[in-house]
């Protein structure tokens, strides 16, 4: 059985359409028509069901699925022990919102320019979540906030960046006082029930000021805007750019000393890719440097 076939078969799932999987393959529709058939011949079993130009995984794909998964992580495996001479292989990552965006590319560009034959896998999610991927062995390494938790013996975490907090306001509010806009300005609030949005949120509580509350929401990008349309203001980390472009606004720094949003790496200790999670933590120690510039 070729592999590539169950890649494909993956790629199709994934994607939803045949279509959509040959752009991501770089191969023609009738090619991936023509590996599905091909791997369902060899398998003795219907694994995808064709409607119009969508396709959908039938009982019988759907009790492989997971089982072509991880075989293709095997040989992915088998490839970077293989070649242990050179850096290769694929990795699997995870990056919460805010890092996918203003921290991992940079981190990304950087390492495919110096090890070209490392693939990368990347799973957006929320911090909690990917710790747990990576826990449970799904992920090898994810760009995460820090955990309010001793994390389990087999993983590790390393600081990479520390996000103090901000009051964002409109520009036309520069030179305000940060404690008296946070009082009597409507605030956009960052969830409290998500790691970030505590540390605001506890802040809030230790000052003493009750806010006029009117959205809340967990997406950093998202509140920018809305502070920029005059909606309110928020208490926020200053999180790494890129931020939406003609925003008018102002970061405002608070009058005493705050616990940072410390945003960093987790990895598995036990991961057979341990050495590209070495890597990945080498260049992306030099792509945060470089952004502290």
């Amino acid at each position: 059985m070729d592999t590539q076939f169950l890649n494909t078969f993956v790629t199709v799932v994934d994607q939803g359409s045949m279509a959509a999987a040959a752009r991501v393959l770089n191969i023609t529709p009738a090619a991936v028509a023509q590996q599905i058939r091909t791997l369902e011949r060899e398998i003795g079993a219907t694994l995808i069901a064709r409607v119009g130009r969508t396709v959908s995984v039938t009982e019988e794909g759907s009790r492989i699925l997971q089982r072509s998964r991880d075989l293709l992580r095997s040989v992915a495996d088998l490839r970077s022990v293989a070649n242990d001479n050179a850096v290769s292989g694929e990795l699997r990552l995870g990056a919460c919102p805010t890092a996918l965006a203003g921290m991992l590319p940079d981190a990304l560009a950087r390492m495919v320019e110096a090890f070209p034959l490392i693939n990368v896998f990347i799973k957006p999610g929320y911090s909690a979540d990917l710790y747990r991927a990576v826990e449970e062995g799904d992920l090898d390494a994810a760009i995460v906030l820090q955990a309010p938790y001793d994390l389990p013996k087999t993983c590790e975490w390393q600081l990479l960046r520390e996000e103090p907090l901000v009051v964002l306001a409109p520009e036309s509010m520069a030179g305000r006082d940060p404690h008296d806009l946070l009082s009597t300005q409507p605030l956009i609030r960052y969830d409290r029930h998500q790691w970030g949005g505590r540390q605001a949120d506890e802040y809030l509580r230790a000052a003493g000021i009750v806010p006029r509350e009117r959205f809340e929401l967990n997406a950093l990008n998202a509140i920018a805007v809305m502070v920029d349309r005059g909606l309110g203001v928020s208490l926020v980390p200053d999180w790494a750019r890129p931020w939406p472009e003609g925003l008018r606004v102002v970061r405002i720094p608070l009058p005493a000393a705050t616990v940072p949003r410390r945003i960093g790496v987790v990895w598995s200790r036990s991961s057979v890719r341990v050495r590209l999670v070495t890597v990945f933590l080498q260049e992306s120690r030099k792509a945060m440097q470089a952004q502290a510039r």
